[in-house]
């Protein structure tokens, strides 16, 4: 029963239950109560790799005809790396079904994205195990693949941001480290991205650098919102 409400999130129902629990199943967790270590979900993980490389290049293959296969690789990284796949996480809340050791738990594993990243390939792994390919590509482009355009500009945000802010100023865009809270084994760092002397966005991550990386996301939101308001106003 546990996993029930998974199984309802991403709208696919095991034939095999248990696929579903070793994907969910941390090495800490496996490791505590002394289980063979195969049952973990790292096999599992191994193998949605391969399956969502494959579904990805397809997507991009036929939704971008005209990309170069250099930017086609570049924009395959960016989809399938650990940043992308742990936010995809966040969004299923896939955190809460993860089964973990007392010692990862404690320090904040449901919530660190090598560990949900993990998880969402592992579960990939055992859709694809359980009901084949269409039913694995079903849930990447649901999950994974969908609202790919707003994924890019999170994940390019610091690029992004430098190039547009290059095209319009010489004034200095730069990073700074405003605060940090938490224990060691837990901490969250906040960052300002400034252009000048001029705080333009601001951010928080569980490192410095996903804290700049959101601090640019929010400065280009912003920067986006305030052209649509000049826009619309022109047109009026």
């Amino acid at each position: 029963m546990r996993f029930k409400g998974l199984e309802e999130r991403i709208g696919y129902h095991f034939k095999e239950p248990k696929l579903l629990r070793q994907a969910m199943c941390h090495s800490s967790f496996a490791n505590e109560r002394h289980m063979n270590r195969l049952l973990n979900n790292e096999r599992l993980e191994f193998l949605g790799d391969a399956v969502l490389e494959l579904i990805t290049s397809e997507f991009l293959f036929e939704a971008y005809p005209k990309m170069p296969e250099g930017e086609a690789t570049r924009t395959r990284a960016s989809i399938v790396c650990e940043q992308t796949l742990a936010l995809c996480a966040r969004d299923l809340g896939l955190g809460e079904f993860l089964l973990l050791g007392k010692g990862e738990e404690r320090t904040g594993g449901r919530d660190r994205d090598s560990v949900t990243s993990d998880a969402m390939e592992a579960l990939l792994g055992a859709i694809y195990l359980d009901g084949g390919f269409a039913n694995a590509k079903e849930f990447v482009h649901s999950f994974i693949l969908n609202d790919i355009e707003h994924k890019k500009l999170f994940f390019d945000s610091k690029t992004i941001l430098q190039e547009e802010i290059q095209g319009e100023t010489t004034e200095a865009l730069h990073y700074e480290l405003i605060g940090e809270e938490g224990p060691d084994h837990n901490k969250r760092f906040m960052a300002h991205v400034c252009l000048g002397d001029k705080a333009i966005g601001t951010g928080s991550g569980r490192t410095k650098k996903a804290a700049e990386q959101e601090a640019a996301y929010r400065a280009l939101l912003e920067r986006h919102r305030a052209a649509r308001d000049r826009n619309a106003g022109t047109a009026e």
